[in-house]
């Protein structure tokens, strides 16, 4: 990694119905994640954290989105924060935090490439589709939605960041690890037509398989890829610090070749680490894994 990585962290757990995600980016923090960096050469510049507000100050609103304009604002405040690093020609490292965080990050990587007239590649490393609508979920949970804004219209307040939409087309998104779907959400992803791998297609074809085609397909004509891993991808076997954990995920080698693959790739524009819960977690398991991921996606070489 030639260019500076900014750190941006997101003290944020408004999208989700169990607290404890926005002490994420002080996880990372606490397992030496800028030291790491700085050993293998690379130029750190920590940001700090950008802050939400907190459930018990404020009224979640519509039941369907909610915490909706809070959410929004923490993703506006990211989007140009990570819009300004990309200018200065950093990395930005984003950590979460929850996901729904990512139609800010993956706004401004979206907006900065696109002044050269391409499109991003999104590669999202999720056990879940996070293309719920207001109105197909029934929990409210925007932490499920931000793929969705990012992809069309909805919710209207996160696809409007940054002043364009959408951010990403289905043809150059690709899902990785998905294990949990809601009903009507398996309905969307078919209708979008994004590219969806799910953990049975992993145990199939191998993982080394899976990514080479993510790449190809996300990274085909676009000006590179942006990925957003969500920690809850890996098995809770690894990774029992997370938002919202599902059994049956990566296991610790197959993670760390999704991020050496897009390294070697050289088409990473931008990275999320998403929804590391330091109150669900094991003296810091998930926030080290985490780290150890950053660090294979940013170019750490075995020999």
């Amino acid at each position: 990694m030639s260019r500076p990585v900014h750190i941006i962290g997101v003290s944020l757990d408004l999208g989700g119905n169990r607290r404890g995600v926005d002490m994420g980016p002080s996880a990372f923090r606490i397992a030496g994640l800028g030291e790491r960096l700085s050993a293998l050469g690379v130029t750190v510049v920590d940001e700090g954290d950008l802050v939400a507000p907190i459930p018990e100050t404020k009224t979640y609103g519509d039941p369907r989105k909610k915490y909706i304009r809070e959410i929004a604002r923490v993703c506006e405040r990211l989007y140009k924060a990570s819009l300004n690093a990309l200018e200065k020609g950093g990395f930005p490292l984003v950590l979460g935090g929850d996901h729904s965080l990512a139609s800010g990050s993956v706004a401004a990587t979206a907006d900065f490439v696109r002044r050269d007239g391409k499109p991003l590649g999104l590669i999202w490393v999720d056990a879940h589709g996070d293309m719920n609508t207001p109105s197909s979920s029934s929990s409210g949970n925007v932490h499920g939605m931000p793929l969705a804004s990012l992809l069309g219209p909805e919710p209207q307040e996160l696809s409007k960041i940054g002043g364009f939409s959408p951010k990403v087309t289905a043809d150059k998104t690709v899902l990785i690890g998905i294990r949990n779907l809601d009903d009507r959400e398996k309905e969307l992803m078919r209708e979008s037509a994004v590219t969806v791998f799910t953990m049975k297609d992993i145990d199939r074809s191998g993982i080394a398989t899976i990514v080479e085609h993510a790449l190809g397909i996300a990274g085909a004509g676009t000006a590179g890829i942006h990925v957003s891993f969500d920690l809850d991808v890996c098995d809770p076997t690894i990774a029992p610090g997370v938002g919202t954990p599902v059994k049956g995920g990566l296991d610790y080698r197959e993670a760390h070749m999704v991020m050496e693959m897009v390294a070697d790739s050289g088409l990473l524009r931008a990275l999320d680490l998403v929804e590391v819960n330091p109150i669900l977690d094991d003296r810091n398991t998930t926030a080290i894994l985490g780290a150890e991921l950053a660090l294979s996606a940013l170019g750490k070489k075995i020999i």
